[in-house]
This record gives C-alpha cells, sequence and structure tokens, in this order.
C-alpha cells in the first residue's frame, strides 16, 4: 500500500425498483461518474440491486400470498454470480478502474437456485470478481426472505490501495466477525445498510476507532414514489411520509471522526480522502488485533469451510454439484 492519498466513494441512490437490468445500468453510470472523479473504490448499499426487499418490515408474516408474489418477483429479478449482470458490473468496473463493493440479493446457484442470499459482491479494479460474502444473519423480518450464509465468504481482500473488508447492516453488531475482519487487517471497511440515524451512526464511529480503519456506510435513499403503484403493499402498508428511508450514508475516518457528514433526504455520490499515514499512527494508541488482542487469554476459531446443501462421493472423489448451473 502506497503511502499516496486517494478518493474513496459512498453511493447513496436508490435502485430501480424490483429492476434488475435498470439498477445495473444506474450502478454503472455511478462507478463511471466516482472513476471519472477519481475515486479508487466505490461502494454502494445494502441489497441494491435489484431493491432491497423493505417489505418485509410491512407486510404481516401471516400474509403469505402476498409475501409469496413479492418474492417471487424478487428471485425473479435477483443476481446470480457470473450473470450477464456481473459481467456488466466487471466491464464498467475495469473500464474505470475501479474496485466496487455493491449489494446484491444473490440468488443460490450452487444449489436449489430458489433461494436467496444478502449479499456483499466484491469486484476488483482489473474487473475480476474477488469474492461474495453471504449475510451470515437476516435480522428479523430479512428472515422472511433471505437464508444464512456460512464461513467461507467471510473476508478481507489485499488489493494495491489497502485491505478491504466489510459486513452487512447489523451483521456489524457481531462483534467476532468484526474482529476475524480486524484480524485480517481490515483498512477500509465498507459497512452497506438499510438502517439510519442513532444509533447506526454511532456505529459506525465505533467500529472506525476500534478498528482503526476507514468506515464507508452506505444507505439507499429511498422516496415513496419510488415503488410503483401497482405494488399492492405500498398503499395497504407503507407510512404516507416522502421518505421511506432518509439514506445516512457517511464516510468515517481511523479516529472515529466523520470526514462526510451524515447525508440526508437526497442521492449523492459521498467523496472523501484516504491517507494511509492516518492507518498507522492510532494504532500506536489501540490495536484490537495486536497489543489490545490478548491472544493468551482470548481466542477466536473461524471456520470458513464451504458447507454445501448437497455433497456427492463417487468411489474416491467426493465433490458438490457444480457451481454457477443454469437458474431454474
Amino acid at each position: 500500500m502506497s503511502d499516496e492519498p486517494f478518493l474513496v466513494a459512498a453511493v447513496q441512490a436508490a435502485p430501480v425498483f424490483l429492476d434488475r437490468a435498470a439498477t445495473v445500468e444506474k450502478a454503472c453510470a455511478l462507478i463511471a461518474e466516482a472513476g471519472a472523479r477519481g475515486a479508487r473504490l466505490v461502494a454502494f448499499p445494502e441489497g441494491f440491486i435489484p431493491a432491497y426487499p423493505l417489505w418485509a418490515w410491512h407486510i404481516p408474516a401471516g400474509e403469505t400470498q402476498a409475501l409469496r408474489e413479492l418474492y417471487a418477483e424478487l428471485l425473479d429479478q435477483a443476481v446470480a454470480l457470473h450473470s450477464e449482470a456481473t459481467d456488466r458490473l466487471c466491464a464498467v468496473a475495469r473500464d474505470a478502474g475501479v474496485h466496487v463493493a455493491v449489494g446484491i440479493n444473490e440468488r443460490n446457484t450452487e444449489a436449489s437456485g430458489t433461494t436467496l442470499y444478502n449479499s456483499l459482491l466484491w469486484i476488483a479494479a482489473d474487473g475480476r470478481i474477488l469474492g461474495c460474502h453471504r449475510k451470515l444473519v437476516p435480522t428479523a423480518g430479512e428472515r422472511l426472505v433471505h437464508g444464512q450464509g456460512d464461513g467461507s465468504t467471510l473476508e478481507a481482500y489485499n488489493l494495491p490501495i489497502g485491505c478491504l473488508g466489510g459486513l452487512i447492516c447489523w451483521e456489524n453488531y457481531m462483534p467476532l466477525a468484526r474482529f476475524a475482519l480486524y484480524s485480517w487487517g481490515v483498512q477500509i471497511y465498507v459497512a452497506p445498510t438499510w438502517d439510519r440515524g442513532e444509533p447506526w451512526l454511532s456505529t459506525l464511529r465505533h467500529i472506525a476507532k476500534e478498528g482503526r480503519a476507514y468506515v464507508l456506510g452506505c444507505c439507499s435513499a429511498m422516496r415513496r414514489d419510488d415503488i410503483p403503484d401497482r405494488y399492492a403493499f405500498k398503499e395497504k402498508y407503507l407510512p404516507q411520509s416522502e421518505w421511506i428511508n432518509p439514506g445516512d450514508s457517511a464516510i468515517v475516518d481511523p479516529d472515529g471522526k466523520f470526514l462526510v457528514e451524515p447525508v440526508r433526504h437526497r442521492e449523492e455520490i459521498l467523496y472523501a480522502e484516504v491517507d494511509p499515514r492516518r492507518l498507522r499512527g492510532p494504532r500506536w494508541q489501540l490495536d484490537v488485533a495486536g497489543h489490545y488482542g490478548r491472544p493468551d487469554v482470548f481466542e477466536l476459531t473461524v471456520r470458513r469451510e464451504p458447507r454445501p446443501m448437497i455433497r456427492v462421493v463417487d468411489g474416491e472423489s467426493e465433490a458438490g454439484r457444480p457451481p454457477h448451473f443454469p437458474n431454474v
């Protein structure tokens, strides 16, 4: 990692609701815009493609017909890895020379093809997919939509701009998950979310202070009008206020101070300068994966082996179902 400062970008925007192709194109335009401004990393909100399933917080769990219909549409518009959608994002990241972290609703193409994960897709500036982290524990209403990820997708990425990693929304309240990332040396920490306000904003500052990392908090700023009128839950269950989510995206420095104060009630790309030299000095006082770690007292084991849905044993060979088979 060079000592030269560089720009990072946190996108606060609304998706084109449950329209994968249109949302991918919007994301590509924002990546290109941030790249043209000189950003080296662009981060997007939780579940951005094709949209965060906000109805899970409003429709009662017993309304199975309505939930089935919305799930089926979300599944149809969800993202499969190594698909036309991810190929398009990778091509734009490569053309812009920008690393990308984008929240997606991901289909489980390695098994049934009909379960969804709340995932964070990482793309390198050369257009490679670095990995795709599946949220370990969907929160409350999200459990009606998303499955649980496993440790095989918990990862940090050592790139020319530094060590990148992150967790999704309330995963950031899992102390051991955070500590795993700190121990792998994360310097730029991405926290895509649907949350906003307090105490979430204090959480972003806490993570930055605790991990001595730059933290990018990214949320969708969504108006009620961003949801088409054809969705019955809009009129039946959503509040009548203009803003469903005001946003509150922000960027925080390694001392826990805002570099960019929370932005509300508008779509915007937030930019901040990362100074690699500021990642080292603060750890003189606090290094939770170093002199403050005390491995003689505490020990963390992270199980990162994949947990496939099916394992086929044929004679002496053992293999899971081939990944990325066609959608069913």
